[in-house]
């Protein structure tokens, strides 16, 4: 039975993931430090350590026995990354090359969330993995970074690698308080409080917004590439994908969805456009589908239902007495994977 490494597993697309791989019957490990993921969101059926993913030791036993290992912590929010750019450079850019070191004295392969902040503000009309990589944000900096050394990893050092830029990832466990936050979980929130949803700019901005269930789908699939081309004994490869729908959205018309949606009425108001706001972000999901033979198949009106029935206020994490801002060593549950 293959058993997979899921780095941020308690997040919300980690968790998720998470999920998927306990029903198709694999065994699963998290590394999470609970920064930013809950453990009411983990699968009771996976193994939890707790950790930093950019502390060397940690990873390097995390890793002990694996097939496999999704790479998903990251420090996700635009916001930290510009207020705390040493910190969150360590954890995007130094973790995800820590966990290729730490794969590389088995060849393990690592699929890793990329993010279509790679792309910044482009003029491409709808995104390619060959459109121009113009990051505006030290996230997208840092995701850009990591591909970089994604190729390094596969070609210097023989670790397959494949690198995933998430377009807007939308779902049930997104916390519509945290910095992390995405525009459909916050309007879901204030729609169902009877509240005013808050525009930034028109509401004219498009984004390709993308169900978590499908993310975790294309996470395995990329995962299944990777090993079938190491079960044939091909050389180590790296690869970008989009994740996305290839179908845009405006903001605008987002917001009516939701309150129609919630049976609520629709109320909006506007603030001054942010500086380094998106104007448009569509991806082009062509790639994935021909080579991860996927596609996404959630429509955004089905999704959003999902999201909004299943939208709960934010809890704090249920390990008694953790604090999950302090920094931790290592903790295995007491469903520890015998080695």
């Amino acid at each position: 039975m293959p058993t997979y490494l899921v780095t941020g597993g308690c997040g919300f697309i980690g968790s998720h993931l998470v999920d998927l791989l306990v029903r198709q019957g694999h065994r699963v490990r998290v590394l999470d430090d609970l920064s930013s993921g809950r453990t009411h969101n983990l699968a009771p059926e996976a193994e939890l350590m707790i950790g930093d993913v950019a502390d060397v030791a940690i990873v390097t036993l995390a890793m002990k026995g694996v097939t496999g290992c999704f790479h998903l912590a990251a420090n996700a929010s635009v916001q930290a990354s510009t207020e705390d750019w040493l910190g969150a450079h360590r954890t995007n850019l130094t973790g995800t090359i820590t966990v290729f070191e730490a794969a590389r004295s088995r060849a393990v392969p690592v699929v890793y969330a990329s993010s279509a902040a790679v792309y910044g503000d482009s003029a491409d009309q709808r995104l390619s993995e060959m459109a121009p990589t113009r990051p505006l944000s030290a996230y997208g900096a840092d995701k850009l970074g990591c591909e970089l050394h994604g190729r390094i990893a596969a070609s210097l050092h023989g670790v397959p690698t494949a690198g995933l830029r998430f377009f807007n990832v939308y779902g049930p466990r997104q916390d519509p308080a945290s910095s992390y936050a995405g525009v459909i979980s916050i309007f879901a929130a204030r729609a169902l409080e009877g509240e005013a949803m808050t525009m930034h700019g028109d509401g004219e901005q498009t984004r390709d917004f993308i169900f978590v269930a499908d993310v975790a789908a294309h996470l395995v699939a990329a995962m299944d590439r990777l090993l079938e081309r190491q079960r044939d004994g091909k050389a180590a490869a790296s690869a970008v994908f989009n994740v996305c729908t290839g179908q845009p959205t405006r903001i605008r018309e987002l917001a009516a969805v939701i309150a129609r949606l919630s049976g609520r009425p629709l109320q909006l108001q506007s603030t001054p456009a942010r500086t380094g706001d998106i104007r448009r972000s569509l991806g082009d999901p062509s790639a994935a589908i021909r080579h991860l033979r996927i596609a996404a198949t959630t429509a955004l009106e089905d999704g959003l239902r999902q999201t909004l029935s299943r939208l709960q206020p934010p809890t704090p994490t249920d390990i008694p007495g953790l604090d999950p801002v302090t920094p931790f060593g290592v903790h295995w549950s007491s469903r520890l994977l015998s080695q």
